[in-house]
């Protein structure tokens, strides 16, 4: 069966379509994974845990916050900021808290600032990892550990950062099933600390 041009062009531009959208399918996850490796664009690196190497050379981190518009928690950096050695383990808390009274759940983005060092520092574990829920009145700290790869001070474009911008912007989610069956383990003052 022989195929005519008008079949074979018919086939061709099919063939691209499906090209191009598997391409754009791709290339979102693509970019998440270029950005998580490079630290491109403020994305921070993920590590199991703290640096087996701590340089005698300082560094001030910065903690921001912000809310996306529309979301109805307060959220802000317990502390501003804190300097710590280069390869140094710091742990840093957050503090939510939820005025309505509805429960509330929500997700945090995150940058780095400037980006040169995004590649250079490190979550070990974060609030950001996971969907945090706040129920009616409940207030939280919520906490970020993390370091400074030493290998910051070799590259040439980062080796001259003295101060890192850690921000957050927390987004409300959609509350998942049996959410009221959460424990959150608030004391007498409706206080906890997020798990």
């Amino acid at each position: 069966m022989a195929v005519n041009a008008q079949q074979k062009t018919v086939l061709q531009l099919v063939g691209v379509v499906l090209v191009m959208g598997g391409l754009a399918w791709a290339s979102v996850p693509f970019y998440d994974w270029f950005c998580r490796v490079t630290g491109f664009g403020g994305v921070t690196g993920v590590a199991e845990a703290g640096s087996e190497e701590i340089l005698d050379q300082t560094i001030t981190v910065r903690f921001d916050a912000s809310k996306d518009r529309g979301m109805e928690w307060e959220f802000k950096p317990v502390a501003r900021q804190m300097e710590l050695k280069i390869g140094e383990t710091g742990l840093a808390f957050y503090e939510a808290y939820n005025p309505t009274d509805r429960p509330i759940a929500g997700m945090a983005s995150f940058n780095v600032t400037p980006y040169a060092a995004g590649g250079y520092f490190d979550k070990i574990a974060c609030f950001c990892f996971d969907e945090q829920i706040l129920l009616p009145g409940e207030r939280v700290q919520m906490p970020v550990t993390f370091f400074v790869d030493p290998e910051i001070v070799e590259d040439p474009d980062a080796k001259y950062v003295h101060t890192i911008t850690l921000s957050y912007t927390f987004y409300e989610s959609d509350l998942p099933e049996g959410y009221a069956a959460l424990e959150v383990g608030a004391d007498e003052n409706n206080n906890s600390v997020a798990r």
